[in-house]
């Protein structure tokens, strides 16, 4: 360390402390009020949230129904952009897609239109999804194509930020640092920086589809055995 760096770091070490008297808050408030903690209503916020941010969500009564909805959205396409299917939330996913003539391409090819991905979390009080990348989550599946499909479960949103924050604390932030990167994603990718004029798919995808999984008769035994292919 150079003397003058040291000199400047030990004269703030040294300097007052601000607001000494102060005590430490002895209740959290959050940032964005919370209305609601049963797994209901959760779930019916993150929706409303999530569809003021322009992002589509489609709710499934299980698995059987959530590969039903990911099929037709993905509508007449033969190659997409996708995590591995071994981490989507989703039992049965990758015979889905076989079934319905369905390639998986190279996760950086810039030509692909549509991205699936999983999610870590939802959050309810913005309607925002949390995502990582790393070995079998690619980061661009949601960065470069126009549509980014997502899959989440109910059981998955949480009130807020500071919940998931809370949550990955005590587990030591694992979940964290296995991950390459951590993002969190609200709505589709916009931007107003010309003229103010709001522009969808600037920096990202024009359109978020969240396929959002309730749990359902099919969803605990899951569907590997069911599907076509």
């Amino acid at each position: 360390m150079s003397d003058s760096r040291g000199k400047i770091l030990d004269a703030l070490r040294a300097g007052r402390k601000p607001f000494p008297g102060a005590e430490p808050p002895s209740e959290y408030r959050p940032m964005i009020p919370r209305t609601t903690a049963d797994a209901d209503g959760l779930a019916a916020q993150f929706v409303l949230e999530a569809e003021r941010q322009a992002a589509r969500v489609h709710r499934a009564a299980g698995d059987r129904q959530a590969l039903d909805t990911i099929v037709a959205l993905l509508q007449d396409l033969k190659c997409i952009a996708s995590w591995d299917p071994g981490e989507i939330a989703l039992p049965g996913l990758f015979q889905a897609l076989q079934g319905a003539g369905i390639e998986i391409g190279e996760p950086d090819d810039g030509g692909m239109e549509v991205g699936l991905t999983g999610a870590l979390a939802g959050l309810a009080a913005t309607g925002s999804l949390i995502l990582s990348s790393g070995p079998g989550t690619y980061r661009t599946t949601s960065l470069l194509p126009a549509v980014h499909i997502a899959v989440l479960r109910e059981s998955q949103i949480v009130p807020d930020l500071e919940s998931w924050f809370a949550a990955q604390r005590e587990g030591g932030f694992a979940q964290m640092r296995r991950a390459s990167n951590t993002v969190v994603i609200t709505g589709p990718s916009r931007t107003a920086d010309i003229a103010m004029e709001l522009v969808m798919g600037m920096h990202g995808p024009r359109e978020l589809h969240v396929v959002l999984v309730a749990p359902g008769k099919d969803g605990a035994r899951g569907l590997t055995t069911d599907v076509p292919g």
